[in-house]
C-alpha cells in the first residue's frame, strides 16, 4: 500500500504541479504505454506467457475509440466540400461514396466502450485457444504474437480507404462536443488516465494475490505438475492473455484521446517489443514497477531523441541489454533488494516505539505473624472387627 501510495502522490500531486501542460501531457501519453506493461507483468512476470504483440490490442482499443472520435469529427457541416459529405476525408480521398457497414455501430459511444473492452477479449480469446489448446507456448508463442503485429500492420496499411492507411486516423477533435485540443481537456484526461490505471493496478494486484495468481506462478515454474494435479492450464493461459489485452486496449483508448491520433506504428513489431522492455526495465514481477519502468524507459527515449535522435535506439538496446544482464528484475529487483529491507526495518522501527510506563510501585510488605504450625495428625485405625459392630 506503501508503494501505492507514493505513486498516487507523483502522478496526482507533484507532477501535475511541477510541469507545464506539454509536459504533463507527454507524461500522460507514457502512462498510456503503462497499461500495456501492467497486463505483461500478469501475463509474462506471473503466467510465463511472453507476448511480443501486445500493440495488437493497444492498437484495437486506439482504432475503436479514433473511429468514435472521427465519426464525430464527419458530420455532413464538417464535411460539406467534399465530394461525398459526412464520411471521413480519407474515405472521400479514396472514392468511397457511403461509410462502411462495420463503421455504422461507432457513432454510438456506449458501443465503443463496449467494443474497446470487447475486441480485445475476443481476439485475445481465438488466439490464446488457437495456440494454448494445442501447449504452443514459450518461444513460439512470442514469434506468432509478432507475426500477427506485422500482420494487423499490413492490413491496416493496405486498407487505406477504410483506416487511414499509413497516415492513420488524424484530425480528431472533439468528443461529445468537447473540443480535446484544449488545455482544460488535457487535465482532464490526464487525470482519467491516472484514476483507470490505478483501477487496472487494484485489479491486477487482486489476481495477483489471489489463488488465480499462484497458479499463474506454479504454471509458469512447473506446468505440467500443475495440469496432473487436475488443472486446465490452458484455460488459466486463455484468461490472463485476455486481461492483459484490455489492460493494453485501454491503454490504447487513453492514447487516442490525449495525443489526438492513431497510427499504424503503434501496432506494429517495433512498438510492441519497446512494451516488454518496458516492463522489463521496471521489474516484470512487480505491477507497480512496470509504471515505472514505462515513465522512465518513454523520457529516456524523448530525451534522447531530443538530443541525439540518430543515437536513441542504440541507447533503448543498450538498456535492455543492461537490464538483462545486471539486473533481470529490473528496478523492483534493485529496490527489493537494497532499499526495501532498510525501509522495512525504518517503519518497524518507528511503529515498534511504544509510550514509557512508569513503573508500579512495589506492593507493601506483610509484616510477619506468628501463626500456629499445622501438625500433622494421624488417622485412627478402626479395628476391622468394628465396622460390623
Amino acid at each position: 500500500m506503501l508503494g501505492f501510495l507514493v505513486l498516487a502522490i507523483i502522478l496526482a500531486v507533484i507532477l501535475p504541479l511541477t510541469l507545464d501542460i506539454f509536459r504533463l501531457n507527454l507524461v500522460g501519453k507514457y502512462l498510456t504505454y503503462a497499461f500495456v506493461a501492467v497486463g505483461l507483468v500478469l501475463c509474462w512476470g506471473y503466467g510465463g506467457i511472453l507476448s511480443l504483440g501486445q500493440g495488437v490490442f493497444f492498437g484495437l482499443g486506439g482504432y475503436a475509440m479514433a473511429m468514435f472520435l472521427k465519426l464525430e469529427a464527419s458530420d455532413p457541416e464538417s464535411t460539406k466540400i467534399q465530394s461525398t459529405p459526412g464520411i471521413p476525408d480519407f474515405m472521400d480521398w479514396n472514392q468511397l461514396t457511403e461509410l462502411p457497414f462495420f463503421w455504422e455501430p461507432f457513432h454510438s459511444f456506449g458501443f465503443t466502450l463496449a467494443a474497446i473492452i470487447l475486441l480485445p477479449c475476443i481476439f485475445g480469446y481465438i488466439i490464446g485457444v488457437a495456440m494454448f489448446k494445442r501447449r504452443v507456448g514459450g518461444v513460439y508463442f512470442a514469434i506468432i504474437t509478432q507475426a500477427l503485429a506485422a500482420i494487423l500492420t499490413i492490413l491496416i496499411i493496405g486498407q487505406q480507404g477504410y483506416t487511414g492507411g499509413v497516415n492513420g486516423m488524424t484530425d480528431l477533435r472533439t468528443l461529445h462536443g468537447f473540443d480535446i485540443r484544449t488545455d482544460s481537456a488535457k487535465y482532464f484526461f490526464y487525470f482519467l488516465c491516472v484514476a483507470l490505471l490505478f483501477a487496472c493496478l487494484f485489479a491486477a494486484q487482486f489476481i495477483r494475490k489471489s489463488k488465480l495468481g499462484r497458479l499463474l506462478v506454479a504454471m509458469r515454474d512447473k506446468e505440467d505438475r500443475v495440469r496432473f494435479s487436475g488443472y486446465d492450464v490452458a484455460n488459466f493461459k486463455i484468461f490472463v492473455f485476455c486481461i492483459g489485452g484490455v489492460f493494453a486496449a485501454i491503454g490504447g483508448a487513453m492514447f487516442t484521446l490525449q495525443v489526438g491520433f492513431m497510427s499504424p506504428t503503434l501496432v506494429g513489431i517495433v512498438p510492441s517489443i519497446e512494451m516488454v522492455i518496458f516492463c522489463a526495465v521496471g521489474g516484470r514481477l512487480s505491477i507497480i514497477g512496470a509504471v515505472y519502468g514505462a515513465l522512465i524507459v518513454n523520457a529516456a527515449k524523448t530525451s534522447f531523441s531530443e538530443s541525439f535522435p540518430e543515437l536513441w535506439l542504440f541507447a533503448m538496446g543498450g538498456l535492455f541489454i543492461a537490464v538483462v544482464m545486471a539486473f533481470p528484475n529490473g528496478l523492483a529487483g534493485l529496490y527489493n533488494t537494497y532499499a526495501a529491507p532498510k525501509v522495512d526495518a525504518l517503519f518497524a522501527k518507528v511503529f515498534s516505539k511504544k509510550p514509557a510506563v512508569a513503573a508500579a510501585p512495589p506492593p507493601p510488605a506483610t509484616p510477619l505473624v506468628n501463626k500456629p504450625v499445622a501438625t500433622k495428625t494421624e488417622t485412627p485405625v478402626i479395628p476391622q472387627g468394628a465396622l460390623h459392630e
